[in-house]
C-alpha cells in the first residue's frame, strides 16, 4: 500500500461524476427493487472499469482483472452495501507496480465513503485461500468480471466451481453447520421484533447458502416463491439503508414505520408481516434443501458398502415404502403419498398426511404437499368425521405438529381448510413477552395443550380451543370478542355440534379470564369468584379453561408463566369450582386476622414501631417470600413500605392491606401482607427492611430521592418511547371497593409513586395486585374512602385523574 506521501490524487472528475450519478439514482422515485440494484451495480461497474483502465495504464501492469464477488458479484447492490472486490493478477507484475495499481483502485472508493472489502491474489492463491476458507469459497461462486483480463477469472471460476462440486460431501456439511451457528446467534427472522434481514435464520445469508447448494449439483431448493422472497428482503434492506443513511441489516423498531412508508406499505405491521412471510419461505426452503442434502450424502456413503455386499452390482434395490395411513407411506425418511393415492378423490388426504407424519415424527415430503395443493378436492362443509379426527390427531401429536403444520401451510393448504387462518398468518405481536407470531403461537399452544389432554374430559375441545384462542387477532377490536364468533363458526365448519361450538366460543372469549383475574383481582372479594363462575358456567368448561390458560401462557414465552402465576390461577380455579359445585359464595370476606397478624399488631402497638416477619419460599422463577408488616396507623405507610422494597430490589407481586382494632387495646394497626420476589440473589434480612422502614417513616431516609437516582440509571432501550401510563376505574368488579387499574411502563418504585399519589388523594388502599409482563406493569388497586366505602363516580374520576397526573 502506498505511503501517505504517495497517496494518489482522487480528485478525478470521474469519481465526482459517479458520486453525483449514484445520488440521483438512489433518489429516483420511479426506480426501486431489482431495477435500482441492477442499475447501481452497472453504474459502479462503469466507474470501476474507468478507474482500472487508467490505473493499469499508469502502473504498467498487464495480466490483471478486477472482479466483483459476493452480493456485488450477483449484481445486487444495495444503497450502502460493501463493495467486495478481488484484484486478480497473473503474478508477473512487479510488487511495487501491483501496489500502485491497487492504490489507484481502493483510494477513490474509500474517499467516496464507500465500504470496501478487498484482496489481491493470483488465481492459484485465490483457489488455495478458497480451499482453506469456506466464506472465501462462497464469495467466489458469485464472482463476476468488472474490468481487465476476463480470461483470468474464467479459469479461476472453472476451478472453483469444480472444487466446490468435487468437495460437496465435505463443504456442504460445513456450510450447514455455519448456518445453524448463525441461526443460534441471530435468531429466527420471522419471529423477531427487530429482525436482522441478513444474519437471522430465513434471511439473506440463508438465501445465498441455497444458491451455493444448488451450485454443488447435489440438491436444489424448492423454487416456488423463493426468488420473490429474496427480492422482498432485499427491498426492505434497500429501504432501511435509504431511511437511515447508513449500512445495516437490523430493522429497528424506531425505523420500521419509515421503512414501511418508503416501500409503500400501510404501516410497520404490514412491513413486518411481509418480511416474516419472505423469511418463512426462505427458512422452509432451507429445511427442505438441507434434508435433501443429508439424504443424498447418506445414500452416497452407503453405496460403496452396498456394492461390496452385492458383489459389484449396479445398485441396491429400491427402499421399502412402509405404510403409515390410508394413502400415506414412509419413504426415504419422509411421509409421502402412496402410489395408489388419489388426491382428486380423497379430500381428507392432506389432513391424513399431516397427522400421519406428525404421529410418526417424520418430515412431510414437499412434493406430496405440492401435489395435494394442485390436485386436492375441497372438504365439504361441515367436514366429515374423519377429517375432524385427523385434524385433532395432527394437533395432538406434540412437537412434531409444528413441522407437519408448516409443511401444509407452505402450500396454502391450511388457509384453504380454515379460511380465517390467513388473517393471522405471519401476523406480528408487538409485545416482547410473545416469542412467536400469532399463527405460530396458536400451533405452539396446541403443542402445549397436547401434554394436558389426560387432565380434561374433552381433549378434542381443548386442542381446538388452543388452535383458535387468538384467531380474533386478525380482526379489529377486542380479539377475544371477535375470536368467539370465529371459533363458533369454525367449530361448526369442522363438524362439531352446536353445544360443543358454544363451549369453544366460551373458551375463546374468556381465554384470558383466569390469569388476568388471578393476578389483578382480590380473590377474597366475593364478587371476584362470583363473576368468574358466571362467565364460565360449568365445571367441565372450567376444567378446559384452566388447561387452556396454562398452555397459552407456556406457549407465549418464559415471562408469561411462573410458579407464582400457576399457584394464583389454581387458587382461583379451586374457589370457582367449589361455587360451580354448589358451595355458597360469602357476602363478605373473612375479616378475622391470622395468629401471626395479631401477634405482629400487638407488638407494633407495644413498641410504636413497625414489626416485620419474612418467610422465604423457593419458586421456580425466583427466590420469593411472604412479608407481613404491622405498623401503628399513620399516613404514608403503603408508599413507605413499597419504597423500601424497591430499594432492596424486591419485585412486588401482590399486597393486601387491612386495619385491625384489637380488643382491650387503644389505637389501630395497619397490617400489610406482601408477596415479593428477589430480582436476583437472595431476599434481604427482615431486620434491614425494618430499619429502613423506620427511617422512611420518621423522615430520615428520603426514599423518593433514592428511587429517583436508581430510576435515572434504569436501562432503557435506545429510541423506544413507551406509551404514557393509563389509569382507569373498572366498574362492576367489587361491591366492597373501587378498583383502579394502572397500566404503565415498568419502572423502579412504580408502586411507591402510586401509593404516594393515592395518599395525597385521601383514599385508602385495601389491596394491590401487581402483574408485570416484559417492560409493562398492570397494577390493580382496591381503594375506598377513609370510611371504608367504595368511591362515588365523581370521587373515582378525581382520583383517577390525580393518579394519571402523578405518573406522567
Amino acid at each position: 500500500m502506498a505511503s501517505v506521501e504517495e497517496t494518489p490524487d482522487t480528485s478525478d472528475p470521474g469519481s465526482g461524476g459517479y458520486a453525483a450519478a449514484r445520488l440521483r439514482l438512489l433518489h429516483e422515485e420511479s426506480r426501486s427493487g431489482p431495477s435500482r440494484r441492477s442499475a447501481l451495480a452497472g453504474l459502479t461497474d462503469d466507474w470501476l472499469k474507468a478507474l482500472f483502465t487508467g490505473a493499469a495504464r499508469e502502473s504498467g501492469v498487464r495480466g490483471a482483472a478486477l472482479v466483483a464477488v459476493g452480493g456485488y458479484g450477483r449484481g445486487e447492490l444495495s444503497p450502502r452495501s460493501d463493495l467486495d472486490l478481488l484484484l486478480l493478477h497473473d503474478g508477473k507484475a512487479a510488487p511495487a507496480d501491483l501496489a500502485r495499481l491497487a492504490d489507484r483502485l481502493w483510494y477513490p472508493v474509500w474517499d467516496l465513503g464507500l465500504s470496501l472489502d478487498h484482496s489481491v491474489r493470483t488465481p492459484g492463491e485465490a483457489r488455495k485461500t478458497a480451499a482453506e476458507d469456506l466464506k472465501v469459497h462462497l464469495g467466489l461462486l458469485d464472482a463476476r468480471p468488472v474490468a481487465g483480463d476476463a480470461g483470468l477469472l474464467a479459469g479461476l471460476r472453472t476451478s472453483v466451481l469444480a472444487d466446490w462440486r468435487n468437495q460437496a460431501a465435505k463443504r456442504l456439511p460445513q456450510l450447514h453447520a455455519l448456518c445453524r451457528e448463525r441461526a443460534e446467534r441471530s435468531g429466527e427472522l420471522r419471529f423477531l421484533l427487530e429482525p436482522d434481514l441478513k444474519e437471522a435464520r430465513g434471511g439473506l445469508r440463508d438465501a445465498a447458502a441455497l444458491r451455493a447448494v444448488a451450485a454443488s449439483w447435489l440438491a436444489d431448493a424448492p423454487r416456488e416463491g423463493l426468488a420473490d422472497a429474496r427480492r422482498r428482503l432485499l427491498d426492505a434492506r434497500d429501504a432501511l439503508h435509504l431511511v437511515t443513511g447508513r449500512a445495516g441489516d437490523r430493522l429497528a423498531l424506531q425505523e420500521q414505520a419509515q421503512v414501511a412508508a418508503r416501500l409503500g406499505l400501510l404501516d410497520a405491521d404490514a412491513l413486518l408481516r411481509e418480511v416474516y412471510e419472505a423469511a418463512r419461505t426462505v427458512a422452509y426452503a432451507a429445511d427442505v434443501t438441507w434434508r435433501e442434502v443429508g439424504r443424498v450424502l447418506r445414500a452416497r456413503s452407503a453405496r460403496p458398502r452396498l456394492r461390496g455386499l452385492l458383489g459389484g452390482g449396479r445398485g441396491a434395490p429400491a427402499g421399502e415404502r412402509a405404510p403409515l395411513a390410508d394413502g400415506i407411506v414412509e419413504s426415504d425418511g419422509e411421509a409421502v403419498l402412496a402410489l395408489a393415492a388419489r388426491p382428486e378423490r380423497d379430500p381428507v388426504l392432506p389432513l391424513r398426511l399431516g397427522a400421519a407424519a406428525a404421529q410418526a415424527g417424520l418430515p412431510v415430503s414437499p412434493h406430496a404437499v405440492r401435489r395435494l395443493a394442485a390436485h386436492g378436492r375441497p372438504l365439504p362443509v361441515p367436514w366429515p368425521g374423519e377429517a375432524r379426527e385427523q385434524l385433532l390427531t395432527l394437533l395432538g401429536a406434540g412437537e412434531p405438529t409444528v413441522g407437519a403444520w408448516e409443511a401444509l401451510e407452505a402450500e396454502g393448504i391450511i388457509s384453504a381448510l380454515l379460511p380465517d387462518w390467513e388473517r393471522v398468518r405471519c401476523r406480528p405481536q408487538r409485545n416482547p413477552v410473545h416469542t412467536w407470531t400469532v399463527d405460530r403461537h396458536l400451533v405452539e399452544t396446541a403443542v402445549r395443550a397436547s401434554a394436558m389432554t389426560r387432565r380434561v374430559g374433552r381433549p378434542d375441545l381443548l386442542l381446538m380451543a388452543a388452535l383458535l384462542h387468538d384467531i380474533g387477532k386478525g380482526w379489529p377490536g377486542d380479539h377475544s370478542v371477535a375470536g368467539e364468533t370465529i371459533a363458533r363458526d369454525t367449530a361448526l365448519r369442522v363438524g362439531f355440534d352446536a353445544a360443543d361450538a358454544d363451549v369453544l366460543g366460551v373458551l375463546v372469549r374468556h381465554h384470558l379470564l383466569l390469569v388476568e383475574t388471578a393476578t389483578r383481582r382480590d380473590l377474597d372479594d366475593p364478587a371476584t369468584v362470583r363473576a368468574v363462575a358466571e362467565a364460565v358456567g360449568s365445571p367441565g368448561t372450567l376444567e378446559l379453561l384452566h388447561a387452556l390458560t396454562e398452555a397459552d401462557a407456556l406457549a407465549t414465552g418464559p415471562a408469561a408463566w411462573s410458579a407464582w402465576r400457576a399457584s394464583l390461577v389454581a387458587d382461583l380455579v379451586g374457589r370457582v369450582a367449589a361455587v360451580l359445585g354448589g358451595a355458597p359464595v360469602p357476602d363478605e370476606p373473612d375479616p378475622a386476622p391470622s395468629a401471626e397478624e395479631e401477634r405482629l399488631a400487638v407488638e407494633a402497638l407495644r413498641t410504636g414501631e413497625p414489626v416485620l416477619a419474612l418467610h422465604t419460599r423457593q419458586e421456580e422463577d425466583a427466590v420469593g417470600g411472604e412479608l407481613a408488616v404491622a405498623v401503628p396507623d399513620q399516613p404514608g405507610v403503603l408508599p413507605a413500605v413499597a419504597g423500601v422494597l424497591a430499594l432492596h430490589r424486591l419485585t412486588v407481586r401482590a399486597a393486601d392491606l387491612r386495619s385491625l382494632e384489637l380488643p382491650d387495646r387503644l389505637g389501630e394497626v395497619l397490617v400489610l401482607r406482601w408477596r415479593v420476589a428477589a430480582e436476583y440473589g437472595s431476599l434481604p434480612e427482615a431486620a434491614r427492611l425494618r430499619s429502613d422502614l423506620i427511617r422512611v417513616l420518621d423522615g430520615s431516609l428520603d426514599v423518593a430521592a433514592k428511587l429517583a437516582e436508581r430510576e435515572a440509571a434504569y436501562p432503557r432501550r435506545r429510541g423506544v418511547v413507551p406509551p404514557p401510563p393509563r389509569v382507569t376505574a373498572v366498574p362492576g368488579v367489587s361491591s366492597l371497593a373501587t378498583v383502579l387499574e394502572v397500566r404503565a411502563p415498568d419502572a423502579v418504585g412504580l408502586l411507591h409513586r402510586i401509593g404516594r399519589a393515592l395518599e395525597a388523594a385521601g383514599v385508602r388502599v385495601r389491596s394491590a395486585h401487581v402483574s408485570t409482563l416484559g417492560a409493562n406493569a398492570v397494577d390493580s388497586l382496591y381503594v375506598t374512602t377513609a370510611e371504608g366505602k367504595p368511591l362515588s363516580p365523581a370521587e373515582s374520576a378525581v382520583v383517577t385523574e390525580a393518579l394519571s397526573q402523578a405518573l406522567c
